[in-house]
């Protein structure tokens, strides 16, 4: 007759058991050495610039398309607002100042960007966008326009959600500063975009409503809760060599 063994061996052999599972799973994990699993998939983040920074394994964005009632800008067919929100930043490192940065979206979303970041303001030259990437990072919002000819109906409707932004974060704690900033975009395809870290919005039409909404949800949405600072962007870029 078979004896089984005491109840100590016993404990101990099941032990033994639950360890030699456990390594087994544990086989298609990440090496630390090479980040390559067993499966063949690389660990950690990155994406393509056509998809907003995501892969194939990773989150897509949410892209939602409206059609508002008003009538399309000067040279558009069409009165159309996208938003894309959930933009995956795979980097957002430093570079040098007056580097120049490939984003991954028009209007950039996030990314490497310059040490120093724009002031608050209306500006009426270009503010170079691995400048005002940085603020995006802080939880601004950026409103853009790219206009061929002279546009004044959209710098104003433009410069009146601006106005009215809210903050309530900064409003509490950064002297009652908004995080917004207004500039002309050369680099634009639509007449009128909006920037937040993770998150676009471009436009053929002026949509007061959906211009608000849009800076209301993402102002304070950056990693970073930096409501002041920053400097003149015309100061900074006027130290880069251009050619």
């Amino acid at each position: 007759m078979h004896r089984r063994p005491p109840p100590r061996h016993r404990a101990l052999a099941i032990f033994a058991g639950a360890f030699f599972s456990f390594v087994s799973a544990s086989s298609g994990c990440s090496s630390p050495e090479t980040g390559i699993s067993s499966a063949g998939s690389t660990s950690g983040g990155g994406g393509g610039a056509g998809d907003g920074g995501t892969n194939d394994a990773g989150p897509k964005p949410d892209t939602v398309t409206l059609h508002p009632d008003a009538p399309p800008l000067p040279g558009e067919t069409e009165c159309k607002v996208v938003e894309v929100t959930g933009i995956v930043i795979p980097d957002a490192h430093h570079v040098t100042t007056c580097d120049h940065v490939a984003y991954a979206t028009n209007p950039p979303s996030g990314g490497p960007h310059w040490p120093v970041w724009a002031s608050q303001g209306k500006y009426i030259t270009p503010v170079r966008r691995e400048m005002f990437v940085h603020n995006l990072e802080h939880g601004w919002v950026v409103l853009s326009y790219r206009c061929k000819e002279a546009c004044p109906e959209v710098v104003a409707a433009l410069s009146k959600a601006f106005d009215e932004a809210s903050d309530g974060y900064c409003i509490a704690n950064g002297g009652g500063m908004n995080r917004v900033i207004l500039t002309p975009d050369p680099l634009l395809t639509t007449p009128i975009a909006l920037s937040a870290w993770g998150a676009t919005y471009t436009a053929t039409c002026i949509d007061p409503t959906s211009i608000a909404d849009f800076i209301a949800k993402r102002i304070g949405r950056g990693t970073e809760m930096i409501c002041g600072g920053g400097q003149l962007p015309d100061l900074v870029s006027a130290g880069c060599v251009t050619g």
